[in-house]
């Protein structure tokens, strides 16, 4: 029953930012109204000026812990999913990455989310994308039909982070990989806090210890598993106790 309360609780949060009742955030919280803040946001998560610009202003929500897009290595005429796509920021860069030839998969379990991303790509013209209600937990996608899996500070709201490996592992093709952008901890996050629902939402009572993060991809199959970027993640308004214990990295990974 708790589990499904939090996921009915994260569920609530992005659809109020999806139908412009919330407020724009990277993972640690934010404040403002989402098209003031987003920008902002994203250019600090690693997005540049060129790559904001390339896409639709409506897609850029200022969620997430990092620019996985820039680091995935995706290539033309490639089948990319990206899990937890909200807006569509990732989708539709890497759209541009695939080409004409390729294919970009967006899932999200908020149905304002898709919806929304829905719109802005059918405004936008973009053809090679698509984008699907579901749970990474439980991916609406064929076995062994994705080259490449992105992802930006959406695993951590898993429950069952192991369950999402697993099902990012059976949709991969076999060499495919994974460039996932997240959060983890390094020293004791008081119990306060991962009990709290909206930190739940905020990314950070859900994050794992970092060594068994990379250990549950590894467990699930994945091969030369990488952290290839990483800093401390901090916010204004950060809980003080939390100064120092999370952190941002980029893990790739290959089926």
């Amino acid at each position: 029953m708790e589990e499904k309360k939090i996921k009915e609780f994260i569920k609530d949060r992005y659809t109020k930012i999806a139908t412009k009742e919330g407020s724009a955030c990277s993972c640690c919280g934010g404040s403002g109204n989402i098209f003031e803040e987003a920008q902002k946001q994203a250019k600090a998560m690693g997005y540049s000026e060129e790559e904001i610009r390339s896409i639709p202003a409506e897609a850029v929500y200022g969620l997430g812990c990092g620019n996985p897009t820039a680091l995935a290595d995706i290539n033309s005429g490639e089948t990319v999913l990206d899990l937890g796509s909200g807006g569509g920021i990732d989708v539709f860069l890497a759209s541009q990455k695939v080409g004409e030839n390729g294919y970009v998969i967006g899932v999200d379990m908020t149905r304002e989310m898709v919806e929304t991303a829905e719109n802005i790509a059918r405004e936008g013209g973009y053809t090679n994308v698509v984008f699907k209600l579901g749970e990474i937990e439980n991916l609406p996608i064929e076995e062994a039909s994705v080259d490449v899996i992105i992802s930006n500070c959406v695993i951590n709201l898993a429950i069952n982070k192991s369950v999402a490996y697993d099902e990012a592992f059976r949709v991969l093709k076999p060499g495919g990989r994974i460039l996932v952008s997240d959060l983890v901890t390094e020293g004791h996050i008081p119990e306060d806090i991962r009990k709290s629902f909206q930190a739940w939402s905020n990314c950070i009572a859900g994050a794992m210890e970092r060594q068994n993060y990379i250990d549950t991809i590894k467990d699930a199959g994945f091969k030369d598993v990488e952290v290839v970027e990483e800093h401390f993640f901090t916010e204004p308004r950060m809980d003080e106790r939390l100064v120092g214990k999370i952190v941002s990295i980029q893990v790739r990974a290959v089926k």
